[in-house]
C-alpha cells in the first residue's frame, strides 16, 4: 500500500469537513480568534520577527495564528486541499504566509532553507514510518541555535485505544470517521505508526537537538477521542483505574551550534 497516497486521499476528503466544523471555527479565526492552545503559547513564547516552519500544518489556522503574533510563517503539508484552503484563509484572513503542498520526507530531501523555530503539533508523529527521518528534516530545517517545538498526544493513549505502544515496523491501517463534532459517519482509510516517548526524545538528539524540556500534561486542549471529561473549560481528561492517563507532551529543544 502507498501509505502517502492513501492517507493524502483521506486527509483531501477530511479537510473539505474540517473548514466548516465548529470544532476548528474557521469563522472564528477570521474575526480575529487565536486558535493556538495555552500550552505552546506559554512554552514557546514570543515569535516576534522570527521565521516559523510550521510541519504537517493541515489547512493553516495554526500557522496563521502564529502569523498573527509577528512571526514569519511557512507551513507543508501533504493535502492539496489543505494548503488550498490554507492559501484561500490567508487571503481573507489578510495574512503573510508561505504554503507548500509536499509529504514531510520530500520536503526534507528538497529543502534548502533553515529557520529560526520549526514547530508541529497534536496528531502528527503518527503518521510517519520512520521518526529518526523526521528528527533529521527537523534538524535540517533549523538554524544553529534555532529553537525546536512539539506538542503532542501521548502515546500512553495508544494503549487506552487498542494499539502498541511501541513502534512496530509494519503499520495500522484502520478505516475511520473523522473527530470534528459535525462528522457525517463516512469512513476513510488511513495509515499509522505509534511512536513511543523514547523514540521521539532519541531520534531528536541523535539529529543534534539539545532538549531543554519536556512536559506532560493529564488533558488535552480538544475534545477529540472517546469517554473524554471537560473538568475545567477547555480541559479534556480521561481516567482508568481512577486516576488521568497523560493525554499532552510537549518537547523544546535547540540545535547545536
Amino acid at each position: 500500500m502507498d501509505y502517502i497516497k492513501t492517507n493524502k486521499a483521506s486527509w483531501d476528503k477530511r479537510t473539505g469537513t474540517h473548514v466548516t466544523s465548529k470544532f476548528y471555527d474557521v469563522k472564528g479565526f477570521l474575526e480575529g480568534k487565536c486558535v493556538l492552545n495555552s500550552i505552546e503559547l506559554s512554552e514557546l513564547g514570543d515569535v516576534s520577527g522570527k521565521e516559523l516552519l510550521h510541519l504537517q500544518c493541515h489547512f493553516g489556522l495554526d500557522t496563521l495564528s502564529w502569523a498573527r503574533r509577528g512571526a514569519v510563517v511557512t507551513g507543508v503539508d501533504l493535502s492539496s486541499a489543505a494548503i488550498a484552503m490554507a492559501n484561500e484563509i490567508k487571503a481573507k484572513a489578510g495574512l503573510k504566509a508561505t504554503f507548500i503542498c509536499s509529504d514531510l520526507y520530500h520536503y526534507g530531501a528538497i529543502a534548502n532553507t533553515a529557520y529560526d523555530i520549526v514547530f508541529t503539533s497534536y496528531g502528527v508523529v503518527c503518521w510517519l514510518p520512520c521518526i529518526k527521518q523526521w528528527a533529521e528534516v527537523v534538524t535540517k530545517s533549523l538554524n544553529p541555535g534555532g529553537t525546536f517545538y512539539m506538542a503532542e498526544f501521548h502515546p500512553v493513549y495508544d494503549i487506552a485505544a487498542g494499539y502498541s505502544y511501541f513502534h512496530n515496523s509494519q503499520p495500522d491501517i484502520t478505516a475511520e470517521g473523522t473527530y470534528t463534532e459535525n462528522n457525517s459517519g463516512e469512513k476513510s482509510t488511513f495509515v499509522t505508526w505509534t511512536h513511543p516517548l523514547s523514540d521521539v526524545i532519541n531520534a531528536l538528539i541523535s539529529a543534534g537537538i539539545k532538549i531543554e524540556q519536556l512536559n506532560e500534561y493529564p488533558y488535552s486542549p480538544y475534545n477529540c477521542f472517546d469517554g473524554m471529561e471537560e473538568r475545567e473549560q477547555g480541559k479534556f481528561y480521561i481516567s482508568q483505574a481512577g486516576h488521568d492517563i497523560p493525554l499532552i507532551y510537549t518537547i523544546k529543544g535547540t540545535k547545536s551550534a
